[in-house]
């Protein structure tokens, strides 16, 4: 089912924005992640923060966002403090004017944080710390499920799906896991060293795109939001198909890297 296209006429472009989500199916009140990409959407008044407010408007005061504030590009074995405040995310214009949004919380993963505002961001931030893995049992990726959210890629296709790690985490597939590396966190006044095993994909390509294959009827929703192809998916029919796929064929959403 595609969403129409609601940004023609002369509504402010934050009112646009929300529009359109709405009728691709973002649920007021509900709890929706999304990826992005700016650059996708065309000329945006105000840029980064007008989408922001988009996306608010459509949820309601209700509702909970949530964006990746994914910091691997800085954060590694070579490089392992992470400051919650400091440490900047490395997936987009749209993600970090999110993490630097006043009243945003962000979880203390090493690498593999997340940013969220609304009535459930403390729950969904607050223990992600603890986990020994990426996108484990703690990450807000898993409780957006849990909580039966929504996925949003707006502009970006459906490659930069980090919830299919959460996924690929239940399963745990040859290529996932490298070495464990020992982390210190500074999240506000507390401080922590942590170990928490990385992912690896050596010679292998993520094919995240495949699971729309296995979605059928409103767990996929295509649309435009301004200039930009929307994507809505619902999470936990996205994580139940992902993980029986990975099941049956272990490689279902990687394919050998180029030489």
């Amino acid at each position: 089912m595609a969403g129409d296209d609601m940004t023609a006429g002369h509504a402010p472009t934050a009112e646009r924005i929300a529009a359109a989500a709405t009728a691709l199916g973002v649920r007021p009140g509900g709890v929706l992640l999304v990826h992005s990409s700016l650059s996708s959407m065309g000329h945006v008044d105000g840029g980064a923060d007008t989408v922001i407010e988009g996306l608010l408007q459509a949820l309601g005061p209700a509702g909970t966002l949530l964006m990746p504030a994914l910091s691997y590009a800085t954060v590694n074995r070579d490089h392992t403090h992470f400051d919650r405040q400091a440490t900047p995310s490395c997936v987009g214009a749209i993600a970090e004017a999110f993490r630097l949004r006043g009243g945003t919380l962000r979880s203390g993963s090493p690498t593999h944080s997340v940013c969220a505002t609304g009535p459930l961001a403390a729950q969904l931030v607050a223990d992600h710390h603890l986990d020994t893995t990426p996108v484990g049992p703690r990450s807000p990726l898993r409780k957006v499920r849990d909580l039966d959210g929504q996925l949003m890629f707006l502009g970006c296709g459906l490659g930069p799906n980090t919830s299919m790690h959460g996924v690929e985490e239940l399963v745990g597939p040859p290529y996932l896991f490298g070495e464990d590396v020992t982390y210190s966190l500074q999240l506000g006044a507390e401080r922590h060293d942590v170990t928490c095993r990385r992912h690896k994909f050596a010679g292998w390509a993520q094919r995240y795109e495949r699971v729309a294959e296995l979605l059928t009827g409103d767990d996929l929703r295509v649309g435009k939001v301004l200039d930009a192809q929307a994507h809505l998916l619902e999470v936990r029919r996205m994580w139940n198909c992902a993980e029986a796929a990975l099941r049956h064929d272990a490689f279902t959403f990687v394919s050998p890297a180029p030489a």
